[in-house]
């Protein structure tokens, strides 16, 4: 296990829990998902309406928590990474504009190249 930002741990790709956090990224912005949202707090709902027994109503409240405890992870994970990949194209594009200005086109432009689909690497 690693403390290091999601963008500076090196390698030549995304690791395995990088390409989980943004498997479910893109499942968690689904329809199907929001209905299964809704389903649990409906179950949620109902529970306390009809007094069911309280193991059912603690069977409830954790399945919420759990759920919202592993979307925070995850989805904290994706947005670190497409957050540096935005930083790193923007120092791209002033580098690149530097340049520009000065006249001398060179590593600040192949640097920007290098950049341009960065969020697909990370």
């Amino acid at each position: 296990m690693t403390l290091q930002h999601p963008a500076d741990r090196g390698g030549a790709g995304r690791g395995r829990f990088e390409r989980f956090a943004e498997s479910v990224s893109t499942v968690t912005s689904s329809p199907a998902f929001f209905v299964f949202c809704v389903v649990l707090v409906s179950f949620t709902v109902a529970v306390h309406i009809a007094g069911i027994a309280t193991e059912w109503l603690l069977l409830a409240g954790d399945s919420m928590t759990a759920v919202t405890l592993l979307l925070l992870a995850l989805l904290k994970n994706s947005e670190l990474r497409a957050e540096r990949a935005i930083q790193r194209k923007l120092d791209a594009i002033a580098a690149a504009l530097l340049e520009a200005q000065e006249g001398e086109p060179g590593e600040a432009h192949e640097n920007l190249r290098d950049v341009i689909r960065m969020e697909d690497e990370i």
